[in-house]
């Protein structure tokens, strides 16, 4: 029995596929391409914070950590919706004075101000004084996805690195006085000393 509805359809032409015969080649080639296109991609590098700061002591434990954020992206590669995200993993620090530290995994963490000279994982002794550039690479994993499809790892890594922190060492000097501003004003250290 024919449905009357499709009843004057007529065949036009030969068979015909709307659709890619072998939609794995695409896949394919989005895999090819995904760790480039990975370190392309707008990724925001950590936010570098220095305890203290942006002044600190020659001699003194300084606190310095990383705060970085997973990320995610959407694109369209090769004509496939492409769903990308980014997680930071490792972190090398540049504490501007010819000195290095990582890759760690560790990013490190605010102290409370009380704690400030106290030694961390991240934590660096500036042994002259002066204004040193002060920044930190970031290293994030990624994976994709195509279409909705189940998470992919991206082979390899991209590294980002954030803007320089300027940080400025200076030295501290002790003197014994036997004076107080009250009784000399002008004494040393004293607000109106010249």
């Amino acid at each position: 029995m024919t449905n009357p509805i499709y009843s004057d359809w007529q065949p036009q032409g030969g068979p015909s596929c709307i659709y890619d015969p072998d939609p794995e080649d695409v896949l394919r080639a989005i895999a090819a391409r995904i760790a480039n296109d990975f370190r392309q991609l707008p990724i925001q590098p950590a936010k570098v914070t220095v305890q203290p700061g942006p002044h600190t002591l020659k001699g003194m434990e300084t606190n310095v950590f990383a705060a970085a954020d997973e990320q995610a992206f959407d694109v369209v590669i090769l004509g496939q919706n492409v769903h990308l995200e980014a997680a930071p993993v490792e972190y090398t620090y540049n504490y501007g004075d010819g000195t290095s530290f990582g890759p760690t995994m560790f990013a490190g963490g605010s102290i409370a101000e009380d704690e400030w000279g106290t030694k961390t994982r991240t934590s660096h002794v500036y042994k002259q004084t002066g204004d040193f550039r002060l920044g930190v690479t970031t290293r994030f994993r990624g994976t994709y996805s195509v279409n909705g499809g189940p998470p992919l790892p991206i082979t390899g890594t991209g590294q980002f690195a954030s803007p320089a922190q300027l940080v400025s060492v200076w030295r501290t000097e002790t003197r014994q006085v036997a004076e107080n501003c009250v009784e000399n004003p002008a004494g040393w250290a004293c607000p109106g000393a010249g």
